[in-house]
């Protein structure tokens, strides 16, 4: 599987009978992989299996569930209250002929209150299986949809990762080949900078000025860096070529490739060095944003 962005939207519809229903997800970035979930009421049954369905198919990111379900008609039926019904009953049959009767007719009971009222018929338990079957196969369809669109980015994302990535060994290049890190370049800067201290101070031991500065120029050396950004390179390119979520390890890459061109740069003693090393740290700093985005 390709690498996916954290970024997404999808939508699904469905229906059956007299039941409508709307999938939405929204997928934004995220350190770990978060749900928020809006279900309407009377559906908090269906959370497990959503949270499972989506746990299957993502990684990372922040996800918005939002599910809304209507009836386009309505099925009613009448509820008696069956102990107030028989209480009416009872006073009615204790008061005897000390009551009209002919004003106690049907109509006047449905009219009292908590004798009937009207509500939502409910639904067999087979034909809440079948809607929820329904409901849960169009979340599947969401998730297709929104799996799709985060790999389209990803897919943009990966592009831009290996430009930089591409530049990122350019400069490197650069500085490797930098005709100041040549061992004739360096002796002669060496011979100057001693030539220099012993006019300043005639005093000064020559043999111990030029182990001081051989030390120096040791310390100096850039090799084990660039070595180290080249090594980075080719791990940043295979974890990319392997696939799957590989945002965090990448962001761990960025960070060496940072440590290491902050090392050159203290080191550099060279403007054409520098300049390579400071733009190695502007490309690093482009390529974390867009690692920011990465599943």
């Amino acid at each position: 599987m390709k690498p996916q962005s954290m970024t997404g939207f999808a939508r699904s519809d469905g229906h059956w009978q007299r039941y409508r229903w709307s999938w939405e997800l929204r997928s934004v970035n995220g350190k770990g992989l978060d749900f928020r979930l809006r279900l309407p009421q009377g559906s908090d049954h269906l959370e497990s299996e959503v949270r499972k369905r989506l746990s299957g198919r993502l990684s990372r990111g922040n996800v918005q569930v939002a599910l809304s379900i209507t009836l386009s008609e309505s099925k009613l039926e009448l509820v008696v209250n069956e102990a107030a019904l028989q209480a009416i009953l009872d006073l009615k049959a204790r008061l005897g002929d000390r009551v009209d009767d002919g004003k106690l007719t049907f109509e006047g009971l449905l009219g009292m209150r908590g004798i009937a009222d009207f509500r939502e018929a409910e639904e067999s338990e087979e034909t809440i299986e079948t809607r929820d079957r329904m409901i849960l196969a169009d979340l599947d369809l969401a998730l297709d949809r929104l799996c799709a669109m985060r790999a389209d980015e990803g897919d943009k994302i990966v592009a831009v990762l290996g430009r930089q990535i591409d530049r990122i060994e350019t400069l490197t290049a650069t500085i490797a080949a930098d005709p100041t890190r040549e061992p004739a370049a360096i002796a002669a800067r060496l011979a100057e900078q001693v030539s220099r201290l012993v006019e300043a101070s005639p005093a000064l031991d020559d043999s111990r000025l030029y182990a001081e500065a051989v030390l120096l120029a040791t310390k100096a050396d850039l090799q084990e860096e660039i070595d180290r950004l080249n090594a980075h390179v080719e791990a940043a390119r295979a974890l990319i070529a392997q696939g799957g979520p590989c945002g965090r390890r990448l962001d761990f890459l960025a960070q060496e490739f940072n440590r290491e061109t902050n090392t050159i740069c203290s080191k550099s003693n060279a403007v054409a060095v520098t300049a390579a090393g400071l733009e190695l740290k502007t490309v690093i700093d482009q390529f974390r944003e867009q690692i920011q985005n990465l599943e």
